[in-house]
């Protein structure tokens, strides 16, 4: 969940979040992150064991969705090499829906902010709530009541959904966002979803070049810190360690992402990689919205190939 753009000011230190402006494509710069004011996940949680996790598994995957945090993905790892390719420093990183409208008058940590419902949870710690859930081995289905990340109130007027399957070496999700509420927000860019990236992963690849699949380049970059800019020819991003190998994001509809690293070294609690498909949506009473959101690990060939053959289909 990024910050902000040209419209609002500062990107949320959670996660460290970006808030998206207004009916333009730039998230802009935001004020220096205050991680040290956000309030971490506990110890048991960030280490993937307890009564905490929904798990869910097949040979290629290891898939752990963090019910203190509203059923949000905290863990993405393969079952051979144990790493958790998901930074779950607090609620407001993980990989999950966050939404933006308007200023409201709410405050976080000393900043105006806006009306901002959470999968994950408010800056405090504040969880939001799971109320209701499926799952088998390699399928789930959780609902969620976010909360508002400034003031940690439940948003009693919207509803969080994701549906998620193992499909071999893919984790395929459809997320949902459900606005009951009666008042209009104005366009925001939107994080479809937020994904929080372990800092180890500091490499940025994407695709650049006509046409797409066969024309394009692929790019690797260290973005910094605000939040940076990407158009995508091809519908995907990965972040890779420095042997081509890691976490990939494939959002067939999107064709921008914001993105950015945040950390005085990779070995800080607080660091991450982040980026966001984004999209400028408006909600307004009666919005209801899904998509489509493919994850998988492997090399940045394997990665491309797997998003290439599925869109083919």
């Amino acid at each position: 969940m990024g910050r902000q753009g040209s419209f609002d000011e500062g990107l949320r230190s959670r996660r460290s979040m970006i808030q998206f402006s207004v009916a333009t494509a730039t998230l802009e710069a935001a004020q220096a992150a205050q991680t040290h004011c956000v309030a971490p996940i506990a110890e048991e949680c960030s280490t993937g064991h307890g009564e905490d996790w929904i798990w869910l598994g097949n040979r290629s995957l290891r898939v752990g969705l963090l019910q203190s945090a509203g059923g949000a993905i905290g863990w993405l790892g393969t079952p051979a090499s144990g790493q958790n390719l998901v930074n779950r420093f607090d609620r407001g990183r993980l990989v999950q829906q966050s939404w933006y409208g308007r200023e409201d008058g709410s405050d976080w940590n000393g900043r105006p902010w806006r009306w901002n419902p959470v999968q994950g949870g408010d800056w405090n710690g504040k969880p939001a709530r799971i109320v209701a859930r499926r799952v088998s081995e390699s399928t789930a289905f959780v609902k969620t009541q976010p909360v508002h990340w400034a003031t940690g109130n439940p948003i009693v007027d919207a509803v969080m959904e994701q549906t998620l399957r193992l499909n071999q070496d893919v984790l395929e999700i459809r997320f949902c966002f459900q606005y009951l509420g009666v008042e209009s927000h104005p366009p925001r860019h939107q994080e479809l979803p937020a994904v929080f990236a372990n800092p180890r992963l500091r490499n940025l690849v994407l695709a650049e070049g006509t046409p797409a699949w066969s024309g394009t380049r692929l790019t690797c970059t260290q973005p910094g810190w605000p939040n940076e800019y990407r158009n995508l020819v091809e519908p995907w991003a990965a972040w890779v360690d420095d042997a081509g190998w890691g976490l990939g994001c494939c959002v067939p509809h999107i064709r921008q992402i914001t993105c950015y690293r945040f950390g005085s070294s990779e070995t800080a609690p607080d660091a991450c990689s982040y980026f966001a498909p984004i999209e400028t949506l408006a909600v307004i009473p009666g919005f209801q919205f899904s998509w489509d959101v493919w994850l998988t690990i492997g090399t940045v060939d394997e990665i491309r190939t797997r998003f290439r053959d599925r869109l083919a289909r």
